[in-house]
């Protein structure tokens, strides 16, 4: 059967130059099996083990393969049912590929799909169209080596490295802390046969890193590359410094470190103090030779130690740089890869809207499809505590509202991934849990306050993030749904998805981010650079508003957000200067919000605190 060699998938223009990201725990839970055979990347979310079981099971069915579940009881069932459903989609996109593969060159084909949908800069797409010039002897042999040169996209995994709690054992004690929820993710990660890359994100959990120099598999052992990639998603270069070199000290060489917009993206916002997406990754342009220079020795000083062989060619390795949140149109792609060097972008709340790529409700598809700006909105729904992107209007939002008028707020709490608070109860609870909703409502005043409404805001994410993926996946197999139907929808996408307003086909999309049709959005969407200078000023504007001016940290943090937003402003104003606008591309919007925020900024420097 045919392996995609490891290597190959460092190299994004030999298949795409975008992936898929991780959305909520279920809205790309599947998407690898929607999309891996056509050449593209997508990331799965490992929270929630026991969605992971059932999706698995009803995929199992549709092929007619055995599918037995996980003995509950078994202290790594979490690892196994991971593995598991890993193992299954692997060996899956691997039958779909040698399917396609045996396929004719005739237009119309799912091959002619595959290489239709590679960008045109791809090799591979370049011989393809230079098929015509061939005949007889010579065309089948080309016809041949393209066949076996058709890649996969490959099948990562997500762990939000913060999420690791330790759940209670049968006999009511966390289990012990090698049993937590992110270290049996991993375990499970490490031991399936994807060779696929560990997405790592919300920064460094040392104990997680710790526990990944148990699996030899994300070390080079006799001159080979490590069987599995670890990805790092970053906010800035300093991150990717900082955990980077974590990282090689324990021998683990980073993959592609993964940029993420602090504010213009989906799930959970980790806003910067005030540095913008432009300035980053022009650092990582200036300065990605560095991230080679400080891990090499490290990691070859951890081989020696072990007694290892530190292959030849190893200090060479160079980490791929891609970045995702807010991106829309063919120009800022290539932005990305021709202005910064960057070796790919991320697209995530669009895909929402392809059927093809992603498992979502028709509710909620419809209503995102609907949605105008000011419908994703910074919530503080999320038990975390960090804002949280929300869908105004989800079934959600409705159904936490409704249980709250009618007197009976938060959630049963079906599977506690989220169980971090202590402030009612000995072992944690989740803050979106009716037990902890009635404790607190109670202290701050009964159920009529506006108090109430802030403790009842929470949702419970961690289960209803998966509701719409069971329920389309069900509806799909031929399952009823009618219990499904019923459950409560979160969904988390960046704001950037109001400007994508009805369905659209798998290959519809890929042209759209390659620029071969039409722009599928309005003349009218800003910049992704200008939509996030306007979030980050809605930001400073919240950060003004809880500033107590007697309180030197706050007016320092304040300080120092402004000191950081005025910085990246210069970087926007000297970089505008020397470039034009690219096909389709509204830099226009991003001068005029440069502006704007300029003059805003005067504001905060003469009335630098409000609360009182």
């Amino acid at each position: 059967m045919f392996h995609m060699p490891i290597s190959n998938r460092l190299v994004y223009p030999r298949t795409h130059t975008f992936h898929i990201p991780v959305m909520g725990t279920g809205h790309s839970i599947d998407t690898p099996l929607r999309v891996a055979r056509w050449g593209i990347s997508s990331v799965i979310s490992l929270v929630d083990d026991r969605m992971i079981e059932q999706v698995h099971r009803l995929h199992a069915r549709r092929l007619g393969r055995e599918f037995q579940p996980v003995d509950a009881k078994d202290p790594k069932a979490r690892a196994e049912r991971i593995r598991r459903y890993l193992d299954f989609m692997h060996q899956e996109v691997l039958s779909q590929m040698a399917q396609l593969r045996l396929q004719s060159f005739q237009a119309g084909t799912d091959k002619d799909k595959y290489f239709r949908m590679l960008p045109d800069s791809s090799p591979l797409k370049i011989r393809w169209k230079a098929l015509g010039t061939l005949s007889g002897a010579q065309r089948q042999a080309e016809e041949l080596a393209l066949s076996e040169a058709m890649e996969p996209g490959s099948i990562d995994a997500n762990i939000m490295t913060k999420l690791d709690r330790r759940p209670l054992g049968p006999d009511g004690v966390p289990v012990e802390a090698r049993l937590s929820d992110a270290k049996l993710a991993l375990e499970g990660f490490a031991l399936s046969v994807n060779p696929g890359n560990m997405v790592l994100s919300a920064g460094i959990n040392p104990t997680l890193y710790g526990c990944m120099e148990e699996f030899e598999t994300f070390y080079r052992r006799e001159g080979s590359e490590p069987e599995k990639g670890v990805i790092i998603k970053v906010s800035d270069f300093r991150s990717a410094l900082t955990q980077g070199r974590f990282l090689a000290k324990k021998g683990l060489e980073v993959r592609e470190f993964r940029i993420e917009s602090g504010l213009n993206c989906g799930g959970h916002a980790f806003a910067s103090e005030g540095e913008l997406l432009g300035p980053i990754v022009d650092e990582f342009r200036k300065e990605r030779h560095r991230l080679q220079e400080e891990f090499a020795g490290l990691m070859a000083g951890y081989y020696r130690k072990k007694g290892w062989e530190w292959p030849a060619g190893a200090q060479d390795h160079i980490a791929a740089i891609t970045v995702q949140g807010g991106l829309g149109v063919e120009a800022e792609h290539r932005r990305m890869l021709e202005d910064f060097g960057l070796d790919a972008t991320g697209w995530g709340a669009p895909f929402l809207l392809v059927p093809e790529a992603t498992p979502i409700d028709t509710y909620t598809r419809e209503r995102l499809a609907a949605s105008v700006p000011g419908d994703i909105y910074l919530s503080d729904s999320s038990p975390l505590g960090v804002p949280f992107n929300n869908l105004r209007g989800s079934s959600a939002e409705i159904d936490l509202w409704r249980k709250f008028d009618e007197g009976r707020p938060g959630s049963g709490c079906p599977k506690g991934f989220l169980s971090f608070n202590t402030e009612f109860t000995e072992h944690p609870i989740c803050t979106a849990t009716r037990r902890y909703q009635a404790a607190k409502i109670a202290e701050v005043g009964g159920i009529h306050t506006e108090a109430a409404r802030q403790v009842a805001v929470k949702e419970c994410i961690c289960h209803q993030l998966g509701n719409g993926a069971l329920q389309v996946i069900r509806e799909e197999m031929g399952e009823s749904v009618e219990g499904a139907a019923k459950a409560p929808v979160s969904i988390c996408p960046g704001p950037n998805i109001v400007w994508f307003t009805r369905d659209y086909s798998l290959e519809e999309m890929v042209d759209h981010i390659y620029g071969r049709i039409p722009s599928l959005v309005s003349d009218a969407r800003p910049h992704a650079f200008a939509a996030e200078l306007s979030l980050y000023m809605e930001h400073l504007e919240k950060l003004r508003a809880q500033t107590h001016p007697e309180n030197p940290r706050d007016v320092e943090k304040l300080a120092n957000f402004r000191a950081n937003l005025a910085g990246s402003l210069s970087w926007y104003r000297s970089w505008l200067a020397t470039r034009s606008s690219l096909p389709g591309e509204n830099l226009r919007s991003l001068r005029e919000e440069v502006e704007r925020v300029e003059l805003a900024l005067l504001d905060v420097a003469e009335t630098p605190a409000l609360c009182d």
